[in-house]
């Protein structure tokens, strides 16, 4: 919102504010460098955000966040988000954070708002998730990013088993990471480099699928429905007729599942 081009893929002010960070964040080197990445994350956050907008529209009032982070539907969205049961997942340290960074700036947690601390790969989130609440009887939304490069493909297969099993009408909606191979020859490099630091900062990438290995995930896991979401499908929706060269980078791919 502050570097881009009208129309914005989306308008997010409270995340900026929660990590509040220094004046010349904009100037980091590494800005220079991460357009297409930027481009990628506001893409699969609207995306994400339109899809449960239209699910609430359908009457489904159960929306499961894993790996929250620093999502701030709840806060931006209130008059959507006041009609679902918000269950945002994520590890202890994180929600922790949040919580009270989201107090530090004026929030208060409404009581459809509900943190699920969590071990991906140490504990269950399923069982995290029913202790706070979850009605297994009823339809959920399932938003998933930025989370299955960090995760084993064991624990990425138990995921989507897990969610496959929930109530009729379910819609799972998780981004995955393709190869390096079969990325577009100008975002190789800043995979690399990607690559290298978050193996320096101890959060290496472990998963890495094919559009044709995810569905394959998705049908063994008994998805009735399942496709593949490109990063060329995302520009014809959002990046259409722009002239400032905003474009989303090609490593990410949504798998779009119901049960």
């Amino acid at each position: 919102m502050q570097v881009d081009a009208k129309p914005h893929i989306l308008e997010d002010e409270i995340g900026l504010k929660l990590i509040a960070p220094p004046d010349d964040w904009m100037e980091r080197p590494d800005m220079k460098f991460t357009k297409r990445l930027r481009a990628s994350i506001v893409a699969r956050s609207r995306f994400i955000e339109d899809l449960i907008i239209a699910q609430s529209q359908k009457g489904i009032d159960q929306y499961v966040i894993l790996g929250a982070g620093l999502d701030t539907f709840a806060q931006r969205k209130s008059d959507i988000a006041a009609k679902l049961q918000i269950y945002e997942i994520d590890q202890p340290d994180t929600l922790a954070w949040k919580q009270k960074r989201l107090a530090d700036i004026g929030f208060t947690k409404p009581n459809n708002l509900h943190f699920v601390s969590v071990d991906f790969e140490m504990s269950s989130w399923w069982k995290a998730l029913l202790k706070s609440g979850f009605d297994t009887n009823k339809s959920a939304v399932i938003a998933c990013t930025g989370v299955t490069l960090y995760l084993s493909k064991a624990a990425i297969i138990d995921t989507l088993n897990q969610i496959a099993k929930l109530a009729l009408g379910s819609t799972l909606a998780m981004a995955f990471y393709l190869p390096i191979e079969l990325l577009d020859e100008e975002d190789k490099a800043m995979q690399e480099i990607a690559d290298k630091g978050a193996r320096a900062a101890g959060t290496p990438f472990v998963s890495f699928f094919s559009p044709e290995e995810i569905l394959v995930l998705a049908n063994l896991a008994g998805f009735k429905e399942a496709k593949t979401i490109s990063t060329k499908d995302m520009e014809q929706v959002y990046f259409t007729d722009r002239a400032d060269g905003l474009f989303p980078a090609s490593g990410e791919v949504f798998l779009l599942a119901k049960t």
